[in-house]
């Protein structure tokens, strides 16, 4: 194939999947309805746009570090609180996902361990937050 044509094809290509997969999270965040549910935990509903451009600048943000593959250096502090919000927005999201989808309770339910819910969802965080670290200090060193 000529050289022209092949780097044409290539942007054209990743320029759709891009679009593709931040068309899927942003539909997924749609669905979760995250940005007004935070609204009205926090009772901030006055900061609604302060959300959203936040939640699109760390997108940014975050693809261009991943594409030109910035390192930050410094103190172990500073990784383990970068580690800490990228933890509770993962946990939002989770927290969100099981909320629409009444995933526990149902199967609690099923289950017939609605005495153990608390426990079952300890376990399920306890769980992740192992894997984390064993990813993070043991498995990738």
């Amino acid at each position: 194939m000529m050289p022209g044509v092949s780097e044409t094809l290539t942007v054209f290509f990743g320029l759709a999947g891009g679009i593709a997969v931040g068309g899927g999270v942003i539909a997924l965040f749609i669905v979760l309805d995250m940005i007004p549910r935070l609204a009205q935990v926090t009772r901030s509903y006055d900061k609604v746009h302060w959300y959203e451009g936040a939640m699109i600048s760390g997108a940014v943000l975050g693809t261009v570090a991943d594409f030109w593959n910035w390192k930050i250096t410094g103190p172990w502090l500073l990784s383990g609180v970068v580690g800490l919000f990228n933890g509770v927005f993962v946990g939002m999201l989770a927290a969100a996902l099981t909320e629409v989808l009444n995933v526990l309770p149902i199967l609690a339910k099923r289950l017939h361990m609605q005495r153990y819910l608390f426990g079952l969802l300890l376990a399920m965080v306890l769980g992740k937050m192992a894997g984390s670290l064993f990813e993070w200090f043991v498995y990738r060193p």
